[in-house]
This record gives C-alpha cells, structure tokens and sequence, in this order.
C-alpha cells in the first residue's frame, strides 16, 4: 500500500518590526498632512473676490499700501500661500534635476531621521550612527544641495517672484469691502495655515515610538 505523498509545510515569514513601524509612520504621516491641508485649504477665499478688478486702485502713500497688504495678507493668506506654492512648483518643475535634487534631499530627511526609530539606528559601514551623527550629516548635505548647487537660488528667486505678486496684488487690493476681526488681522493667519506642521510631526513621534527632534540632538 503506498503512502499518501506528503504536503509540503510553509513556514509564515516572519514581518519585521521596524519594516512595520516605519510604514505605519509614514501612512500616518501622509494622512496627517493630507487631512490638515484639506482643512486648510477650507478657509481659501473665492477666487473671484481676489481678482475684483472693480477693487483695485492705486496706493497714495507707502503707509497705506503697507496697512493694505497687512489687511489683504490676512484675509487671503490661504490664497497668497497657494500662489506662492504655485510660483515655486512652476521654478520647480522647468528644472527637473533641481526637483529630482529636493526630492532627494526630502527622502533623505524623512527616511533616515523623522521616520526612523530612535532604537534603530543607522548604520553606515558597519557603525552605528548616533541619532546626533545621523542629523549632522543630513545638515551638511542640506548646506550642500543649498548652497553648491542650482536649488538654493532657484528656490530664493521662485520666493522672491510669489511674494512679489503678493505684495503687488496687496498693496493695489482696496480692503474696504473685506470683514475682519482684530485678532485676525494681528495674529497675521499664520497659525492657522501651518499649524499641520505640528501635527504631522506629533504623528510621526506617535507611530514610531521616536524622541521628539528637540530631545534627539
């Protein structure tokens, strides 16, 4: 009587930690920014009441067209930071090697030090690096990519063209017919545009399990 052939047995791959952890991080991370641009972008202002033509005129004095862009700053600082996006992605995009360069440079960042478990150090030729050691050099290389190459003047004079627009559209833009609050128009919008910043990272701190930047160094 034959024996019945026998079935082979699989053994379930082991899934790594760290592999786990670090996905985790960076789908939180992706998710916190995404979710907190989304709301962001909530308070944009329509974009026709930007381009009123009916409401553009002529500063008399400097004091004035500085009081204006104070006031149109922060009632369009959705739509002024859009534009000045805009501006840089458009820089970005006709120098494809300086955006492959950023591109780089941001995984760099963000694999090798926000995304990487205080517990998982890097190693570079068989030593591990300390988390200091490890933001020293990406601070070299950012210097580097900044200073030796094409992106740091591309991204100065990509700035300098977005704040130029909205300096002009600011200083032209009549704020007779905008409502704001005093609050608003001293705390400039700035929080609640970039307060994402924070967020995403407490996301990253959260999901890796790593030491706030601060703490790191």
């Amino acid at each position: 009587m034959a024996t019945p052939p026998t079935l082979p047995i699989s053994t379930p791959q082991s899934t790594n930690p760290t592999t786990t952890a670090s996905t985790t991080a960076f789908g939180s991370f992706i998710t916190r920014i995404s979710s907190s641009l989304r709301h962001a972008l909530s308070d944009r202002r329509p974009w026709s009441e930007l381009l009123d033509r009916t409401s553009l005129s002529r500063p008399d004095t400097l004091s004035e067209a500085y009081s204006r862009i104070r006031k149109n700053a922060s009632y369009f600082r959705v739509n002024y930071v859009t534009l000045i996006t805009i501006a840089l992605a458009l820089s970005l995009i006709t120098h494809p090697l300086s955006l492959l360069t950023l591109l780089l440079l941001i995984a760099a960042w963000t694999f090798l030090y926000l995304l990487r478990p205080t517990d998982n150090p890097l190693v570079l030729c068989g030593r591990a690096l300390s988390q200091r050691e490890t933001l020293g050099g990406l601070l070299i290389l950012t210097i580097i990519v900044v200073f030796l190459t094409n992106v740091g003047s591309l991204l100065i004079s990509a700035l300098a063209v977005g704040l130029a627009i909205v300096c002009a559209h600011g200083a032209f833009r009549v704020p007779e017919d905008l409502f704001l609050d005093e609050q608003e128009i001293g705390n400039g919008g700035n929080v609640g545009f970039l307060s994402f910043l924070g967020g995403a990272a407490s996301s990253v701190v959260a999901a890796t399990g790593a030491a706030p930047v601060g703490s790191r160094v």
